[in-house]
């Protein structure tokens, strides 16, 4: 009979995301400790977390879990290059540490997941065009406003010049996530 029970989570708190490479998952909101296990299973190692309402740090407590907590709104306005500061450090230092696997997140994981997630991968290496794509590709109801793709440029271009090369080598550019055979 044990392996007939589960845990129910409420359609409002079900957990949604998308793997973009190998590495790296961007999506929503994680709601509940339930949800972060399931996390913990798929080898999540380090969460971003972008919400202004609530810090997964609690919820992760015990599951091996790092978690950076960088609240922000969702505005749609420009932000500046220092916000994506300690969300592109924490995240590559957790890309250079093997076999980790990152999920940056807001609640819905339309807007600013995948502004940060593009400044991470551009960062990484990746050409910005090639790392909005994957993106879109992986979770297609993503949506890069304006604004947020200038806030992205203008944070590339102070990274940039301040380590003096067009990209910071830290290994390869992520490996987009593996494809599932056709049937």
């Amino acid at each position: 009979m044990d392996d007939l029970e589960f845990e129910e989570v409420p359609d409002d708190e079900r957990l949604d995301y998308s793997w973009v490479t190998e590495r790296f998952a961007v999506g929503g909101a994680i709601w509940n400790r339930t949800n972060m296990r399931r996390l913990a299973k798929a080898g999540i190692t380090h969460i971003v977390d972008l919400q202004t309402a609530f810090d997964d740090t609690e919820i992760a407590d015990g599951m091996g879990i790092e978690v950076l907590w960088c609240p922000f709104s969702d505005d749609l306005q420009v932000k500046e290059p220092e916000l994506f500061e300690r969300v592109v450090g924490f995240a590559i230092a957790a890309y250079r540490q093997t076999n980790s696997r990152i999920y940056i997140h807001c609640e819905e994981g339309k807007h600013r997941s995948p502004m940060m997630l593009l400044a991470v991968l551009a960062a990484l290496g990746m050409k910005l065009t090639e790392a909005q794509a994957s993106i879109q590709r992986a979770r297609p109801q993503v949506d890069f406003p304006n604004a947020y793709r200038q806030s992205v440029v203008k944070f590339l271009a102070a990274y940039r010049e301040r380590n003096g090369c067009m990209f910071v080598d830290h290994g390869p550019p992520p490996a987009p996530p593996p494809t599932k055979p056709k049937r």
